[in-house]
């Protein structure tokens, strides 16, 4: 061994896809088997010191791919061939990933790099190995051996007599090459084949359309396309990763490894438990092309769903030692597979419970709150109609018992004798059964919900949240029931005279349809007020829980709520749901281009018009300005006019007459020096 202590290099084609990823964060997250270790002949390797991670990770990604994930040691984006293959040599193991949805081109590529190392192989300084992880779909055109018996199973050591399916045949033909690789202990550069079942797991691939509408709820049924009695090969995607590994440690003598787990399923069978756990529970068969329509695979996508194959895999189970994730498959571990979906993909229920006076605003800034957070609206009103009429509908359902039917009229007869001697209102028992379940219901459970108006008391909320505590001796409870218990609660607060102000500005149709007239209105404002001052509202059990309620005062008359709607989410934080879907995203876009147009038009008319006010300003101010001077020149004129008339007065009676004649004098004369003269001539008159 070397001296040099460093941990195995491996290289990822795609790594910022889905199978790759994942099979890449992994690896760059587990440590060596060192017991395993027994290749002599790698005098370069070293094992990695204590606490070190056993592999360094490196990986190509697409073009598109902006951020670099923090499990690579070194990420390569847009590199060319002759950039790309430095780096290759650099790595003790080199992994092309071409197991799902991979293009021509990345198969091309694979076969580059296979090429391009096995020329470089002498150059070598240590062993290394190439793995191509493919697909099952290289085997969905063979029989099996006795076609009496079409359940027997394709056994694992009959991968020469494996068929592709048409589709899949240049991968057929790359895991011929990668078999061709030397053998020898001398040869440096050794391949394997890793066949993988259709991948599942850690938010889902190709089965992501079958968890989505189920987890959506938005139909009654989830589509399988086909019969679905076709059996699919299956593997976790991160048990995929430890065969990996595996066949990095222990280099078994096979070179072809199929990669599934234990499970014989059928795709029905895999779509009718999502949708059991997660969705409706239930399934319509449409058929394969109707796939195609709605959008929900592409042709190649849909191809992998229609394999049909009960193979039998010895090396993962016999000669590999890992700890599975999902041996058993997906129906086994759904559970697991659900929680780990909703993990992965940020699916959280958001749960935000309003409380306050009538006419507050409450129904509102829900329906604000459910627009955004893309959660239930849940209306008392509604969920009793809704229960009303499903309990008609076991009534007429003849193809249920009659125990179910006579319950369901049982059940009906007492909620409308409740609703006849409570003016319309359901005993409270009866509100909290019914408001319990729809809270549990699965698309509340999976996307969340905004409710108010029940429960009111203390009591009410303790019987509606509250849990068993199974783990224990006693009869104690827990603090909270986990799925319906809100995370959020919002007090909305107003004074008496800002709500009657409010209700009186209400037209009478809006008032009775909404429980608002003054009849109505006052009694309903004492009852909480009553209730407040007791202190046994359902804030006081929130409290108790460490739910601490957020107080907002309401007091502007905002028919859109906006300030209190941004606060309220500034609290619960950005939604954790889908987004839109493409259709609803290009409206969505088609809404803000016209925003903006209409923005920028408003801008526009609002610049012309300050233009043409500035215009008009200035010539007005302008034409003040000339008035005034005017008015200044005309006083000063009239100011001169009464400065100079005294002066006139003194000149006419006392120097005009002397010079007059002075003036007459010179004239006759015609001196050759005037002015001289007509000093002269005044002087002596002077004397006179």
């Amino acid at each position: 061994m070397g001296d040099k202590k460093r941990p195995r290099r491996i290289f990822f084609n795609g790594v910022d896809q889905y199978s790759s990823k994942y099979i890449a964060e992994y690896l760059s997250t587990c440590g060596e088997r060192v017991e395993e270790i027994e290749d002599e002949d790698d005098d370069d390797y070293t094992l990695p010191q204590a606490g070190e991670p056993a592999f360094q990770v490196v990986g190509s990604v697409s073009a598109h791919c902006c951020e670099k994930a923090n499990f690579l040691l070194e990420q390569y984006a847009s590199l060319t061939r002759e950039e790309l293959l430095p780096r290759l040599l650099e790595c003790d193991v080199v992994v092309y990933n071409i197991s799902e949805n991979a293009t021509l081109t990345d198969i091309e590529e694979a076969t580059w790099a296979m090429t391009a190392l096995h020329g470089e192989r002498e150059h070598f300084k240590s062993k290394k190995l190439f793995i191509l992880i493919s697909t099952i779909m290289t085997w969905a055109m063979t029989k099996p051996p006795n076609t009496d018996e079409p359940d027997l199973m394709v056994t694992e050591e009959e991968f020469r007599k494996r068929r592709p399916h048409p589709s899949f045949k240049h991968h057929n033909n790359m895991e011929k090459h990668v078999l061709k690789l030397g053998t020898g202990k001398k040869n440096k550069l050794k391949g394997y084949v890793v066949a993988a079942g259709i991948q599942y797991g850690k938010g889902e691939n190709l089965f992501h359309y079958f968890f989505k509408v189920s987890w959506l709820s938005e139909c009654t049924e989830v589509p399988i396309f086909g019969e679905g009695t076709n059996y699919i090969p299956t593997i976790h995607v991160v048990d995929l990763a430890q065969v990996i590994q595996n066949v990095i440690e222990v280099k078994p003598k096979s070179k072809y490894i199929l990669a599934i787990d234990d499970s014989k399923n059928t795709l029905e069978d895999i779509v009718k438990v999502i949708s059991d756990v997660l969705g409706p529970g239930s399934i319509n068969k449409m058929p394969e092309k109707e796939a195609i329509t709605i959008k929900a695979f592409k042709p190649e996508e849909l191809e992998y769903f229609s394999v049909n194959l009960r193979l039998d895999a010895y090396i993962v189970k016999d000669l590999f030692n890992f700890l599975w994730i999902a041996e058993s498959g997906m129906i086994e571990n759904i559970d697991l597979l659900v929680e780990e979906y909703r993990h992965t993909r940020k699916l959280l229920p958001i749960r935000i419970c309003l409380t306050g006076p009538p006419a507050v605003g409450k129904s509102k800034i829900a329906e604000k709150l459910c627009e955004h957070y893309r959660i239930h609206h849940i209306k008392i009103r509604e969920v009793i109609e809704e229960k009303m009429n499903e309990l008609k509908g076991i009534m007429n359902n003849s193809e249920l018992d009659v125990s179910d039917s006579e319950m369901a009229q049982k059940q009906l007869e007492n909620m409308k004798a409740s609703m006849e001697s409570n003016a319309g209102r359901l005993e409270d028992d009866q509100l909290l059964e019914i408001l319990t379940e729809k809270l549990n219901s699965k698309p509340c459970r999976n996307q969340g919900f905004v409710f108010y108006g029940f429960p009111r008391t203390f009591e009410q909320a303790e019987m509606m949240f509250s849990a068993e505590d199974t783990d224990s001796d006693g009869p104690n409870k827990t603090p909270a029931h986990n799925n319906i218990t809100p995370e959020f609660v919002f007090a909305l607060e107003a004074t008496d005279e800002f709500l009657t102000k409010k209700v009186q500005a209400l037209p009478q149709s809006v008032a009775e349809k909404r429980g608002l007239t003054q009849d109505e209105f006052i009694p309903r404002l004492s009852r909480f007020r009553q209730l407040i001052r007791a202190g046994e509202t359902s804030l006081d059990y929130f409290d108790e829980l460490e739910i601490y309620p957020a107080y907002i005062e309401v007091n502007v008359d905002d028919p859109e709520f906006k300030s209190i709607v941004n606060n309220i989410m500034e609290v619960v934080g950005p939604p954790k749901n889908y987004g839109l879907s493409p259709e609803e995203q290009e409206e969505e876009d088609r809404r803000r281009a016209k925003e903006r147009q209409q923005k920028l038009a408003e801008e526009a008319a609002e610049r012309k018009r300050r233009k043409a006010a500035s215009l008009a300003e200035i010539a007005a101010q302008y034409g003040q300005w000339q008035k005034n001077l005017e008015e200044v020149k005309r006083q000063e004129h009239e100011l001169l006019e009464a400065k100079a008339l005294p002066l006139r007065n003194y000149l006419m009676k006392y120097v005009m007459p002397s010079l007059t004649e002075a003036l007459q004098e010179c004239s006759k004369i015609k001196p050759d020096d005037p002015v001289s003269f007509l000093a002269e001539y005044l002087l002596r008159m002077d004397k006179k």
